[in-house]
């Protein structure tokens, strides 16, 4: 039987490692245990090490001198202090000049720096070698130094590598091969680039670890502040246990970049001491919040780096059937006011406290993204927000591209407001929302003189959007029929139509969500609604006030949908917002015979909400009205699952929209169900469901032999409503039910396992990851 170690194609004849630190000897054990190359010989000053290294089958060869080893090796790989980079340059040339290596040898480095190792080429050779290839590793430990090595020190960690105009491409196509044959992902970068970001990043955290240890130590009590000190001392300058002499040579190496890096961070400093002197409350809290909400903001871009594949996103639900479910409970606030809470709150003048915001990641990316543009907001905190507003006219330039996350409200709406706005813009996503189109805001921006660029030739993002200031007019207002009933187009342009020469209309084909109406109207903004034409002037302001957000009714509905196919079950949800334009979902249950009931109906915050109690109910399949499927769009998922459970055909016309959301929500729908039992028809534009319900669920006692869906492994396609819905299947289900790709809940539902649970059902979450 072949090993999967005869399996890994030799990359090189033989590699020479000139150092055997950490990272030397890392790299020098990756390619030993993933037999990259025939022979493996390394060059260090420190003698033991080399013996060490052979001793232990590491090495084939080793010497103190290059000259000793060097002869034949196609690839060299310098892993020395950065000052002693020169010094190995000349001993290669001198290896090159006397026929021990070839010309056109690989020689790579591992230098946190790269412009002074261009240079100590360029002062070396006479012309850079064509297999010279800087690069970087983003990786270390605590520890250094042979002893420290790790095989899987590289393991999902980046390279950077700086593709110069003199090498050639096949010595970079072969050092990309090796270093993702150790685990890690290449990045190509400018040396200049590298060395900024990486001043900022690396160089300067742990310039400012060796000094705060110095500073502590150097006090008269250092003994108790060592001894007291708390985690976040230790956490901190635990890098200042780094080597002394590494760093030293960085410093003085990237001096310029650093100095300008500290030059910047002295600024910040100096800007917090003042506010602390003056007192400013609401500015201090503003650069606390703001900080601490990119720190998370970062943690969630980074997480998000290995789904460039999404098959490595592993969280999955393990659902055990279950038969009822009982209780009262609150679902969490609803999406689609929580983003615009956040986004007309920062416009307005004065300041918006909000109330039963969503803490899920969708609203956090735009609550991210007014915090990069300069707007200071508290919280959240239990679902309250503080948003001390700019004015129409008081944003600023992000420094950075605004991520978006997996939101597709936040991505096209916010695209309506900076199509207005006096500078450039940059929107992106992760790998899903950059594959969902755009064009279908960014074609009626344009019509409204926006300048906007998507990107392929789907119209995808990342969205670049040209400023007024540069455009050197501001944008008209228009009137647009839309093709299709979209809240998210439609809200897109009349929030480009706030800042609008003259008035801005929107003809929609059928009635849509209207958060966003009456939102502007909430905030004193006058809107115009006549049928299905809405129209906005341009040049108003809005005003601050109290904002509280309903619960959400996309997630009750899976809830709602719970109840309605489960033995013996009653549930009531409180404080849902019922929203004419959201209520397709309870519209459509009614028809489908659920026993539903609204209670305790009141208006908070411009927008109706009730007490909404479900039980078990004998449904029964129908043809949804098409009229309806507006009211209903992100519900569908689970009023599939319902359907199935109906006796008799439900038959869904009209939902091209569907098509287009997070994933294609009818063929993935159609996958999961087909996978679980249900006989199900894919048409252009909805679907044919044969449902398997039966006489007699309702109230009375269900039967095992009762149960329409069997077991089975489902793909979510890291759609969280896909995911969700799986898992009120389970509750009409024989075996286990799994989902993968579940972490995306949290974009819209954050806790929804446990609230599930808390109702009856019996959900495992596993995450890998963790």
């Amino acid at each position: 039987m072949q090993s999967s170690f005869d399996k890994t194609p030799l990359l090189f004849k033989q590699v020479c490692v000139i150092g055997l630190g950490l990272i030397g000897a890392s790299l020098a054990q990756a390619i030993k245990d993933n037999h990259l190359s025939e022979r493996l010989v390394a060059v260090d000053r420190h003698l033991p090490s080399v013996d060490e290294a052979i001793k232990h089958g590491l090495l084939d060869a080793g010497s103190t001198r290059l000259t000793d080893v060097v002869a034949g090796s196609d690839l060299l790989i310098i892993a020395v202090p950065v000052q002693a980079v020169q010094a190995v340059f000349t001993d290669i040339k001198a290896a090159m000049d006397n026929g021990q290596l070839a010309t056109d040898c690989i020689i790579t480095d591992v230098c946190s720096t790269k412009v002074n190792i261009i240079e100590a080429a360029k002062s070396v050779f006479a012309a850079l070698p064509t297999g010279f290839v800087p690069a970087h590793p983003i990786a270390g430990a605590e520890n250094s130094g042979y002893h420290a090595r790790r095989a899987n020190l590289f393991v999902n960690h980046s390279v950077i590598i700086c593709e110069l105009t003199t090498t050639s491409s096949s010595a970079i196509a072969k050092l990309q091969q090796l270093w993702e044959a150790v685990g890690a992902t290449v990045m190509p970068m400018a040396a200049d680039h590298h060395d900024a970001i990486l001043a900022h990043t690396s160089h300067l955290p742990h310039l400012l670890a060796f000094n705060l240890v110095e500073q502590l130590a150097s006090h008269d009590d250092n003994l108790d502040m060592f001894r007291y000190a708390a985690g976040g001392f230790r956490d901190f300058t635990r890098i200042a246990a780094s080597d002394p002499k590494m760093w030293h040579d960085i410093f003085f190496a990237n001096e310029r970049a650093i100095i300008s890096a500290l030059d910047e961070y002295g600024v910040y400093l100096q800007t917090m001491r003042q506010l602390i002197i003056d007192k400013d409350s609401t500015a201090l809290m503003g650069l606390l919040g703001r900080a601490q909400a990119a720190r998370r903001h970062f943690g969630h871009m980074l997480a998000s780096t290995p789904y460039t594949d999404t098959s490595a996103m592993s969280a999955s639900y393990n659902i055990t059937p279950s038969n009822t479910v009982s209780g009262t409970i609150t679902v969490p606030g609803d999406k689609s006011i929580s983003h615009r809470s956040i986004m007309l709150g920062s416009l307005a003048t004065g300041v918006t406290n909000v109330t039963g915001f969503l803490e899920g990641e969708d609203a956090l990316a735009t609550l991210q993204a007014f915090r990069d543009m300069g707007v200071s907001i508290e919280g959240p905190d239990k679902g309250r927000l503080t948003i001390h507003g700019v004015g129409m006219h008081g944003l600023k330039p992000s420094k950075t591209p605004l991520y978006m996350g997996n939101s597709g409200t936040s991505m096209r709406l916010l695209a309506g407001i900076l199509a207005a706005q006096s500078f450039d813009s940059v929107l992106t996503g992760d790998t899903s929302l950059n594959k969902r189109p755009m064009e279908r805001v960014a074609a009626p921006l344009r019509d409204m003189g926006a300048v906007i660029q998507s990107t392929g030739h789907d119209g995808t993002a990342p969205l670049s959007i040209t400023g007024r200031d540069t455009v050197g007019q501001p944008l008209q207002g228009v009137e647009y029929d839309m093709p299709v009933a979209s809240a998210q187009v439609k809200s897109c342009l009349l929030l480009a139509g706030l800042w609008a020469n003259g008035t801005t209309t929107v003809i929609q084909p059928e009635v849509s969500r209207d958060h966003t109406e009456r939102m502007l109207s909430a905030f004193g903004y006058p809107v115009t609604v006549d049928g299905n034409r809405i129209s906005i002037e341009g040049g108003g302001t809005l005003t601050g006030g109290d904002i509280a957000v309903p619960a959400d009714i996309s997630s009750a509905a899976f809830f709602m949908v719970a109840a309605a196919i489960s033995q013996g079950s009653e549930l009531t949800l409180t404080q849902v917002g019922i929203n004419p334009t959201r209520t397709g979902i309870i519209d459509i249950l009614k028809l489908m015979n659920a026993d539903i009931s609204l209670n305790n109906e009141t208006h908070v915050g411009g927008e109706p909400v009730a007490d909404i109690t479900i039980r078990s109910s004998n449904l029964q399949g129908i043809d949804i009205p098409e009229y309806l499927v507006p009211l209903a769009i992100d519900e569908f998922p689970v009023l599939f699952i319902a359907a199935s459970c109906a006796q008799g055909r439900t038959v869904l016309t009209g939902a091209k929209e569907l098509r287009v959301k997070e994933s294609d929500r009818i063929a993935v729908m159609a996958d999961g169900l087909q996978t679980l039992g249900i006989d199900c028809t894919v048409t252009e534009d909805g679907l044919i469901i044969e449902g398997k319900g039966s006489a007699g669920v309702g109230q009375s006692e269900v039967k095992n032999s009762q149960s329409v869906f069997g077991g089975g492994h489902i793909t979510s396609h890291h759609d969280h409503r896909i995911a969700m819905s799986f898992a009120v299947a389970s509750l009409r289900a024989s075996k286990l039910i799994t989902i993968e790709g579940v972490e995306t809940v949290n974009t819209s539902f954050p806790g929804f396992a446990e609230l599930a649970n808390q109702v009856g059902m019996s959900i495992e979450v596993h995450d890998s990851r963790v």
